[in-house]
């Protein structure tokens, strides 16, 4: 006998190249590429002017789509569109500034897609205010937003990590 039958074996598959399954691993690659496109779209960030400061706060949930309303320490600007000046919301005797209220309804009826339906359905505001606003002024913009139907008012903060109980 020339060789055992093992010998035999082994010779016979010493010259084939094991082949790779591609399968598992294209499916592998597959649901995580769709993980990461679901969890990427799923942040979003309230990108603020680099003259205003916004307080501090500790925030529990993120913000949502709405109307934003940005008020610096001189000017006040609804969907980056400046309606009034700061001096002029102090001197001016009413609760309600015409102005902001103007826009806010120019928003509503200005509808183009789906995300800009869904955002004025809403009857959503954030307001960003620097932190050296009086208070008065996001008073009266506050109420002018609830004259004109919006009624659920956001105020955006810088989030910072919740303080730790010391016992």
């Amino acid at each position: 006998m020339k060789g055992s039958r093992r010998m035999r074996r082994m010779s016979r598959n010493r010259g084939k190249i094991a082949a790779l399954n591609l399968t598992s691993l294209m499916d592998v690659f597959t649901i995580l590429v769709f993980f990461l496109l679901v969890n990427s779209a799923s942040t979003e960030v309230l990108e603020t002017p680099k003259q205003m400061t916004l307080p501090a706060s500790v925030v529990e949930q993120k913000p949502r789509e709405t109307v934003v309303i940005f008020v610096s320490s001189t000017e006040v600007t609804v969907q980056g569109e400046r309606v009034a000046l700061v001096e002029d919301i102090l001197a001016a005797n009413g609760q309600n500034v015409a102005a902001i209220g103007e826009r806010l309804s120019q928003v509503s009826d200005t509808i183009i897609g789906l995300s800009t339906r869904s955002v004025a359905n809403s009857r959503e505001v954030t307001i960003l205010a620097d932190k050296s606003v009086p208070f008065n002024v996001i008073k009266k913009v506050m109420s002018t937003c609830t004259s004109e139907g919006f009624e659920r008012i956001s105020l955006a903060v810088i989030q910072k990590a919740p303080e730790s109980v010391q016992g």
